[in-house]
């Protein structure tokens, strides 16, 4: 029988989680439809809204997930409606930081990750637990944010120092007062606006 997870660690790994969702709400808050959507590369296939639902279903995954004791995060909703509507978008990450922090220790303490590997018949089924796939919804829910941050400037939107920083890279900063952001050397450029319209 598993150990029940350390609920102030538990706690925090939501908060940091629940800060990234935030984050990311305040973004969207700042870009209109046709931003959300614009089609970036040579193939047009990546946008901001793709990046933001592929965060949010696996943030769905783990959720449905927990409740049944095993996450398939490759079985995902796929909802293309989140990639288009940033109203749809925020809505869902509302609901998402309200149903993380009603998440407790006790829950599914061990879990089950649905894990295909190409080639194999059929997926692993690897044991974890809710404390470490919120950790790693953390790193992956940064990652994608890091991306948008470079598509979201490139069309001239303005986000702070922090925005898609991951929380380890945050307590550098705070500790060392040598680090690059300390010394003020992220500061934002100004860049030519690309205006898009609805």
């Amino acid at each position: 029988m598993s150990e029940p997870q350390d609920t102030s660690c538990l706690d925090s790994l939501i908060e940091e989680n629940r800060l990234a969702l935030h984050q990311l709400q305040t973004l969207l808050g700042k870009l209109t439809p046709a931003v959300y959507r614009y089609a970036f590369g040579p193939t047009r296939r990546q946008s901001l809204g793709k990046h933001v639902r592929h965060i949010l279903d696996h943030y769905d995954a783990l959720l449905a997930g927990a409740g049944v004791g095993s996450i398939d995060y490759e079985n995902r909703r796929r909802d293309e409606r989140l990639e288009t509507e940033p109203s749809l978008a925020v809505a869902r990450l509302v609901e998402i930081g309200t149903v993380l922090s009603c998440l407790e220790a006790h829950q599914s303490a061990t879990l089950k990750v649905r894990y295909p590997v190409e080639g194999a018949s059929g997926c692993l089924s690897l044991t974890t637990s809710l404390a470490r796939e919120l950790a790693f919804l953390t790193s992956h829910t940064v990652h994608h944010m890091a991306l948008l941050g470079m598509m979201a400037e490139s069309l001239g939107v303005d986000l702070p120092v922090n925005f898609g920083v991951h929380p380890s890279t945050l307590r550098f900063w705070r500790r060392d007062a040598t680090a690059p952001q300390a010394a003020g050397s992220f500061a934002r450029s100004s860049k030519p606006r690309l205006v898009l319209s609805d």
